[in-house]
Order: structure tokens, then sequence, then C-alpha cells
């Protein structure tokens, strides 16, 4: 019950940050930042296509990652989903970028480092930053904000070159609040994620 908790407070944190992502019209990196992207560009809801988006990364988890750590991380995304459909109810507002960049940016940040100390995840590439983490010792942060660059720089095409700007600066003040906690995210994966589980 304690872990549930645990992944309903992270992903509350996520999801404000999703949301004002979304109402500042920026994208972000992982798979909610594709998700966003893909939401923006088909005119469809956040959450179908963020579930839809994550399901290569769900096998990946089971056979890097182990059954655990996959199952909590399925949770939290289901929870994430549920939470963003929240938007509906919402007034239709714009947020300017900065605001939304910035503090949009620190929920996420937050609440994805909330997450990883609590062996969990989004998915996405969070599970393979995680796994690289596990195996090489890599900075989750620094790890998370090239890839998440890489996808943030896919999703100009539909926010635009100036929003491209500002959503790679929520990028990167995410990376910089989950390094933060690096530390205490790989003693907690250490422990989430037994050698056993994992795969050699």
């Amino acid at each position: 019950m304690q872990k549930v908790l645990h992944i309903l407070i992270g992903c509350l944190f996520c999801s404000i940050g999703i949301l004002m992502l979304r109402h500042a019209h920026l994208v972000t990196g992982g798979a909610p930042g594709l998700a966003l992207g893909l939401s923006y560009l088909f005119g469809v809801p956040f959450a179908p296509v963020f579930l839809a988006v994550n399901f290569p990364f769900y096998i990946l988890s089971i056979f890097r990652m182990g059954w655990n750590f996959t199952m909590s991380t399925v949770l939290a995304a289901i929870i994430l989903s549920l939470m963003t459909m929240v938007d509906q109810l919402l007034p239709d507002i714009l947020l300017p970028a900065w605001a939304g960049a910035l503090f949009g940016g620190a929920f996420a940040g937050f609440g994805l480092a909330y997450l990883f100390w609590n062996g969990s995840s989004l998915g996405g590439v969070n599970i393979l930053t995680l796994y690289l983490q596990r195996q090489f010792g890599w900075d989750p942060g620094k790890t998370s904000c090239i890839m998440d660059t890489a996808i943030v720089l896919t999703g100009v095409y539909s926010v635009g070159l100036v929003k491209g700007v500002f959503s790679v600066l929520s990028v990167v003040l995410i990376s910089i609040i989950i390094s933060y906690y690096k530390g205490r995210i790989a003693n907690t994966i250490m422990t989430a994620v037994p050698a056993s589980e994992l795969a050699d």
C-alpha cells in the first residue's frame, strides 16, 4: 500500500507538470514528450497515446529490469494517464511558454525523481535510463537529457522553433533535478531491481 501511495504522489507531480506543458503547447522528453507531440500533431488526447508509445518499452523492462519494476512502471503509467484525463474538465487556457517550461519542468522533474527513488518510472526512455545507471553507473539526469533533447527536437515540427527552445529548457530543468537525486535513485534501483532479475 505504501508503494502505491508513493506512485500516486510521483504521478500527481508529473501530471501537473505535463498539463502545464500541454497548456503552454510545449513538448518534453521521454514517452510523455513523445505522446504530447503526437497528440498535438493528430489532435488526439494525451492519455491513450502515452499508453501506446510505452508498450514496446514494457517488453524491454520485463527482460532487463524484472517483473517487480515493470509492474510498478505499468501501474504508474496507468495512474498518470488517468490523472491527465482531468484536462478535459479544465478551461482551455494557454500558459506563457516560459511558465510552462519553468513550472511544468520543475513539477515533472520532481515527480520523475520521486518515482525513480521509489523503484518506479513512467516507462519509455526512463526504463533505458535506469537500466544504464544500474548496469554502468551512468548519471540518469545526463543520460535522460541527451535522449529527451533528441525527442524534443523531433517534436519541434508540431510546436514550432520558439516553443521548441522552451521545450528544451524544460528538459534541461528536469535533468538537473533528476541528477541532483542520482545517489538516492541509484541506491533504490540497486534494491528494487536485484541482479537476479536483470538479464545478462
